[in-house]
């Protein structure tokens, strides 16, 4: 379970976040914003009910959960992390769960390439 000074709560934090880099990979869409390290890395969640029904909704926020947990003492201080699932993340299993999530993080935090 994340600590409660790493989770984003309120609408603010997460609107914040949202207007961040986005990337997406597989069942996750990730938004991630850098912050000036005022607080530590923070983590919020999004499942809609077009992921399923609560029952599924929930078992996927708690493996998103469980894996941003693992991966967040990594995250430098500042940065925020908004984890959308999408509809296919209930038929996802923990694996590939995982490696859509670290796929998704690494291209938000990678720098954009200029269009010339």
């Amino acid at each position: 379970m994340l600590p409660k000074a790493a989770r984003l709560r309120n609408r603010a934090d997460f609107s914040a976040t949202m207007r961040g880099r986005r990337a997406a990979r597989g069942a996750v869409v990730v938004h991630l914003k850098q912050g000036d390290g005022a607080h530590g890395a923070r983590a919020g969640f999004v499942v809609s009910k077009a992921v399923g029904g609560a029952v599924v909704r929930n078992r996927v926020k708690r493996r998103l959960r469980h894996l941003v947990a693992e991966r967040l003492p990594a995250w430098t201080p500042g940065t925020d992390v908004v984890v959308r699932a999408l509809p296919l993340a209930a038929e996802r299993g923990y694996a590939e769960l995982a490696a859509d999530l670290d796929a998704a993080i690494a291209l938000a935090r990678k720098p954009r390439e200029r269009r010339g």
